[in-house]
């Protein structure tokens, strides 16, 4: 029965994935069909840890945090967890060699997050790197299947991919961020303005720039999948730079379901036509 249980485990991992996140959903979606439970299941990893820093406010967030930390190693290493996510991710990590240095560097920026504090540029880096980069490369783990050679050459566009998104996402989050949890990521930002949020734009298209090069060269059967997030981001990006400092920190623009899937047709035909 160990196999259902194993089933059961990475449904759990998929339905966090379709729960929390439409855009990743989707972009799963056009993966080719092997990769899509190894990403569900470093979705569903994810997504837990950082529940714990963003929601379990009631609960002792630190001691949380570190037996899910304990919990994921002890995973790994049994091969077995009565966590159907931690489940899940163990395979995912077994299977495709993934590295305790990244998934401890994101744990590592998960703890950053329990304590409200103003980031300069070290924190800063370091926090993008733990919570965004090191998640981009463990998807590409899964996506080189072992070919370390095109994994090396494809890690620094993969990092520039996960820090596009994660400096989307603080744009996009900054009203939550600083008005309920207490937070301001961007570095010596004292106050939140156009001229600041310019700054923080000019990063983000060189990011975005650089990945993109990456996207390129990726494996077949990953391409389509990562090229639609990537649209994604980027139709959320231009919302944002079009919206000005004042409205971001009153409330959180969207990209509609709709245009989502727009945006994921497009992409699909786009990489299956030869046009990137």
């Amino acid at each position: 029965m160990i196999a259902l249980y194993n089933t059961v485990s990475e449904r759990c991992s998929k339905i966090t994935t379709q729960s929390y996140s439409t855009s990743f959903t989707m972009g799963i979606k056009l993966l080719a069909k092997k990769y899509h439970q190894p990403i569900y299941n470093i979705y569903g990893f994810v997504r837990f840890a950082d529940e714990i820093v963003d929601t379990f406010h009631s609960q002792n967030q630190k001691q949380l945090l570190q037996e899910f930390k304990t919990e994921t190693h002890l995973a790994i290493e049994r091969k077995i967890s009565i966590n159907p996510i931690l489940n899940a991710f163990q395979k995912t990590v077994n299977t495709y060699k993934i590295e305790a240095e990244l998934y401890d560097t994101f744990l590592k920026s998960m703890a950053m997050d329990l304590n409200p504090q103003q980031y300069n540029e070290a924190k800063y880096k370091q926090y993008i790197l733990g919570s965004a980069d090191v998640v981009g490369l463990m998807c590409l783990r899964v996506f080189c299947e072992g070919n370390e050679a095109l994994y090396q050459q494809l890690k620094p566009a993969a990092m520039r991919l996960g820090s596009a998104f994660q400096k989307v996402n603080f744009l996009r989050d900054v009203e939550n961020d600083t008005n309920n949890l207490g937070r301001m990521y961007f570095p010596d930002v004292a106050v939140f303005n156009n001229t600041s949020k310019q700054v923080i734009e000019a990063e983000v298209e060189a990011d975005f720039e650089a990945a993109l090069r990456g996207i390129k060269t990726l494996p077949v059967g990953a391409k389509s999948g990562v090229y639609a997030a990537y649209k994604f981001y980027y139709a959320l990006f231009n919302k944002i730079k079009n919206s000005d400092a004042k409205i971001l920190l009153v409330e959180r623009v969207r990209i509609s379901d709709l245009k989502k899937m727009m945006i994921a047709g497009v992409a699909f035909l786009k990489i299956k036509l030869g046009f990137l």
